[in-house]
């Protein structure tokens, strides 16, 4: 669990250091290494699931609770006290134990790409 939980804390620095203002839920909480969920609001989490699987990636929308449901945004993480926008933003990254280091940061660097493109269309 140890190195789990250090690969997913390298890749919620490296998401925080490029989008500033992304929410990791339960950050400051006992949690499990193996996911970050996480949310950049307005940024629609079914949006980021497609682009990410076009790009090779397979991630899911929401929380874990909240998977499979065709809510758009998840009661968990309503109830964790975040708005419909915020919890509809979310995206859910699982890891395994033969997760890399290189795995997450080539994940890192595709999702911070489409971040860029997604703040250059707002400008």
């Amino acid at each position: 669990p140890g190195h789990i939980a250090k690969i997913r804390d390298v890749l919620e620095d490296a998401l925080a250091d490029a989008a500033p203002e992304t929410i990791f839920f339960g950050m400051n909480a006992r949690r499990l290494p193996n996911s970050s969920c996480f949310a950049v609001p307005g940024w629609a989490g079914e949006t980021q699931v497609m682009q990410m699987d076009l790009s090779g990636f397979a991630v899911s929308a929401g929380s874990a609770c909240s998977s499979g449901k065709v809510d758009k945004s998840s009661r968990v993480l309503r109830s964790m006290g975040f708005d419909d926008i915020t919890a509809a933003s979310a995206l859910r990254v699982s890891l395994g134990p033969t997760t890399t280091e290189a795995e997450v940061m080539a994940f890192a660097r595709t999702w911070i790409s489409h971040y860029r493109r997604r703040k250059a269309r707002a400008a």
